[in-house]
């Protein structure tokens, strides 16, 4: 998880570079390119278990990784993401190989989702709202005893998932920078500790626009 945070932290600085040196950008001016051509995006909140996902995660800071490209004229636009959201973890289901319940372990998911989505601009505002769905794997730990050792020995355990995604966020130009709020709804279609998977994912971040370089290449 160390790994994963620096390589987010580096985005976002790298990030804050870009729009540094970039400070004239105009999000007001409308011309003949769309304006919201192309984002990449790094954001760090929480993703918060619902229903009955709750008996076996809890909220930690997650990270997510991703970039926006416009489609035609308009608001549309394609969403790639990565979810990189972690958990606290009790489990539920013992086995024989792990027959110890771990308690306040840490799970990780490792998700990649493709949204369509539907961007509306007033100004330096703007909202938009997705819809899409993907899918990856969500580690968990599991710890077995070893008496002769006087050790306790931990593995994880893949578990796949696919995932649909629903969601809204809002952005505003603030200077030199596009900083949004992002949440939304996700549903896992494979069950966890045999219990649904419901998460709300919550992110701030930062989100540079890319579209002059798309634009200065015609």
């Amino acid at each position: 998880m160390k790994t994963t945070f620096r390589i987010v932290l580096s985005f976002t600085l790298l990030h804050v570079g870009m729009y540094l040196g970039c400070p004239s950008f105009s999000f007001a001016q409308e011309t003949g390119d769309r304006t919201d051509k192309l984002y990449s995006m790094s954001g760090i909140g929480f993703s918060f278990p619902l229903g009955e996902t709750a008996d076996y995660f809890s909220p930690k800071i997650s990270t997510s990784l991703g970039a926006n490209l416009g489609l035609g004229n308009r608001g549309l636009f394609l969403y790639p993401k990565v979810s990189l959201h972690a958990f606290g973890y009790n489990q539920q289901i013992n086995t024989p190989s792990h027959p110890q319940l771990l308690r306040n372990a840490r799970a990780t998911t490792y998700l990649l989702q493709l949204h369509l989505g539907y961007r509306k601009r007033w100004g330096a505002t703007a909202l938009y709202g997705y819809l899409g769905g993907g899918g990856g794997i969500i580690l968990t730990p599991k710890g077995r005893s070893d008496s002769q050792l006087q050790q306790i020995q931990l593995s994880n355990q893949s578990h796949r998932m696919l995932t649909m995604e629903a969601g809204a966020g809002i952005e505003y130009a603030l200077g030199g920078a596009v900083l949004f709020l992002e949440t939304g709804w996700m549903h896992g279609f494979q069950s966890l500790e045999k219990k649904t998977f419901h998460t709300l994912p919550l992110a701030v971040g930062i989100k540079p626009n890319l579209s002059r370089l798309l634009n200065s290449k015609k």
